[in-house]
């Protein structure tokens, strides 16, 4: 699936265009819908920590890699970062040798060349964290109800390091739309935005099969 016509000529704007469906999509997925329904073992959420391990490990050697770049470098933001999180949430939740699946390693390769593309970076930068910040924060506070977690084990969706949520989405899509791209490029944004919805849907997918759910039928 490729992006959608852009409907403005922001960075931001375009983004949350051309990403609409399939970021419902990633919403409607088996694996997503049993983890906020509770009815998921604590250990299919540690699943999904050890995937998260892995995609956030690359993204942030991309970031490290971004550091200094004139127009990626404004959006490594210490903050943001997850891994050290991850890897607490990781020892308290038990995990020992992560269980990395087929999906998630080729979403990680995908990661790997946004240590050295600008536009990927911002990309996939931009479908991670701002989604973590805003849909991330339901998913934690349902973690805490079902699986009495708090502390370690959710570390992963504590943003409070950030201040209020709505002002940093407002500070940044002011980074996204302050880009020097022009409309090609922007494009490619856009279609390495939806390219990583669709590689995270994978992973869902693939999640679902190794929990025991049943996927829903193609229409």
């Amino acid at each position: 699936m490729g992006a959608t016509t852009p409907i403005s000529g922001t960075l931001s704007a375009e983004l949350r265009h051309a990403t609409h469906e399939v970021h419902e999509q990633a919403h409607r997925s088996t694996y997503m819908a049993a983890l906020l329904d509770g009815t998921l073992p604590l250990d299919a959420y540690t699943l999904l920590a050890e995937q998260y391990g892995a995609i956030y490990g690359a993204l942030e050697a991309a970031s490290d890699a971004m550091t200094g770049h004139p127009v990626a470098g404004p959006f490594v933001i210490d903050e943001l970062r997850r891994l050290p999180a991850l890897h607490d949430d990781l020892d308290a939740l038990g995990s020992g040798v992560p269980r990395i699946l087929p999906s998630t390693a080729r979403y990680v390769e995908r990661l790997h060349t946004a240590a050295t593309d600008p536009e990927r970076f911002v990309a996939h930068h931009y479908i991670r964290y701002l989604g973590d910040l805003s849909g991330g924060q339901i998913i934690g506070r349902m973690l805490q109800r079902t699986y009495g977690l708090s502390g370690d084990g959710v570390r992963f969706y504590d943003f409070s390091a950030l201040g209020a949520p709505p002002r940093f989405r407002a500070r940044y899509r002011a980074l996204l739309d302050a880009t020097p791209w022009d409309a090609d490029a922007r494009a490619r944004v856009a279609a390495e935005a939806v390219l990583g919805f669709e590689l995270n849907i994978a992973v869902l997918c693939e999640m679902a099969e190794e929990v025991g759910l049943a996927q829903p039928l193609a229409s």
